[in-house]
């Protein structure tokens, strides 16, 4: 059967060390793939995202992407974002526009992408949320949480949904130490998800002291991932939740939190508010895989 070859490359975000952050599995020149086949190739990598570039559709653009999870595709996600610009970047597919930025296109809309290089941590990369919307959990769904979590609940802010492109139940815990500790029943958190039409939970908890200023974690089992390692739009949308619930400095905010430890992970996301409440949210970015994707022709398979 004839084959069709597409560069393809696996991008650790949230690091600058190999296997440290979180993979994305990005496939080049896909405007050849329909959504089946590109769902395909997000179940065969079993990646949290996989993403596909395209041609963008409006010169506003320097190119569009479609980001998959192993069941379903996303409007939007963070560490995709970050991972597919890296790899566009290095593939010498875009240039980037005046004052070191990209446009990526999604189903979401236009996000701005900033290149930020120095000497200290080399190339980083971040990218401009696009506006949050909030709205309350109702008290039976955060009964329902504790139960799925196992474990009392911080009682003095509630929890609330964030839709952010990818739309995360966003939980305080009362601090580092009891994120780390949390073994969410799945199956029970799936389920939730499921019924409320959300991407999954993210939870965080601050260090009393440190570099690090809050420690996150992220569940989507709904959508075959039952913990990502380092998860870009769930620390936005951590973000997003802390301005809107005046947890943080009127006056905008800059700080690090750390994700992945539980799974064996050490990423490190750099996360900026600013006095208007716009997070910005960005790390390292590392190549760990470059080649080529061989696909049977979807003409021939049919």
């Amino acid at each position: 059967m004839p084959k069709r070859s597409h560069r393809y490359a696996v991008v650790d975000v949230f690091s600058a060390r190999p296997l440290a952050g979180n993979p994305v599995a990005v496939v080049f020149d896909a405007d050849g793939l329909d959504a089946e086949a590109m769902q395909a190739i997000a179940r065969w990598t079993h990646l949290s995202e996989t993403t596909f570039v395209l041609p963008p559709t409006t010169p506003a653009a320097d190119y569009r992407l479609r980001i998959f999870t192993p069941r379903s595709e996303l409007p939007f996600a963070g560490h995709p974002t970050l991972g597919s610009a890296h790899a566009v970047l290095e593939a010498g597919r875009a240039t980037p526009r005046e004052g070191g930025r990209l446009v990526q296109q999604c189903d979401i809309g236009l996000v701005d992408v900033t290149i930020d290089n120095n000497e200290a941590d080399g190339r980083e990369l971040s990218f401009a949320l696009p506006s949050a919307r909030i709205e309350p959990l109702s008290a039976a769904d955060i009964a329902e949480l504790a139960l799925i979590l196992g474990c009392k609940l911080h009682h003095e802010v509630a929890p609330a949904i964030v839709n952010v492109g990818a739309i995360w139940v966003v939980l305080p815990m009362t601090d580092a130490a009891a994120v780390l500790d949390l073994q969410p029943d799945f199956a029970r958190l799936a389920a939730f998800e499921r019924r409320l039409g959300v991407t999954g939970l993210t939870v965080f908890g601050r260090y009393p002291q440190g570099d690090v200023a809050i420690e996150v974690r992220a569940f989507a089992p709904s959508c075959g991932v039952e913990e990502d390692p380092v998860c870009g739009s769930g620390n936005a949308s951590v973000a997003a939740f802390q301005w809107e619930r005046g947890m943080l400095p009127a006056d905008g905010v800059a700080y690090v939190a750390a994700q992945g430890r539980c799974v064996g992970r050490d990423g490190r996301v750099k996360v900026r508010v600013g006095v208007d409440g716009q997070v910005r949210v960005g790390g390292s970015c590392i190549t760990c895989v470059d080649g080529v994707l061989g696909l049977q022709d979807q003409e021939q398979a049919k």
